[in-house]
């Protein structure tokens, strides 16, 4: 039997983000377009080629963490700043970045976004 594995972590940071086009594009939910505060829960899968720890999940989990960090937090805000990036673009970037199966990002575990390679 042929089978795949995956390796999943599930993480979550503070940050701020906006929807520049929210007005214009959809005039209902036209607040989004200024800056708002919410939790973005990630969930990474990653590729395994053995049941022994080939990713070791904690070690993962930090990787992405420290990514995250590195390229959003503000020392001055405490927080991560995402400017206008969507859970759509947040997944489809940390999936490159890690070359993970598929990367989940949620707005406080509310609505979110799947991006899968394909």
């Amino acid at each position: 039997m042929n089978t795949k594995t995956t390796v999943i972590v599930k993480l979550a940071v503070d940050g701020m983000h906006n929807f520049p086009k929210a007005a214009e594009l959809f005039p209902e939910v036209a607040f989004l377009a200024d800056r708002h505060r919410h939790m973005f829960h990630f969930t990474v899968a990653c590729a395994v080629t053995h049941s022994d720890r080939d990713k070791e999940f904690i070690m993962l989990k930090r990787d992405v963490i420290d990514y995250i960090h590195g390229e959003y937090f503000d020392d001055f805000t405490r927080t991560c700043e995402f400017g206008p990036k969507s859970c759509e673009m947040l997944a489809a970037q940390v999936l490159k970045e890690f070359d993970a199966e598929w990367v989940e990002v949620w707005e406080d575990q509310e609505n979110g976004a799947r991006v899968e390679k394909i």
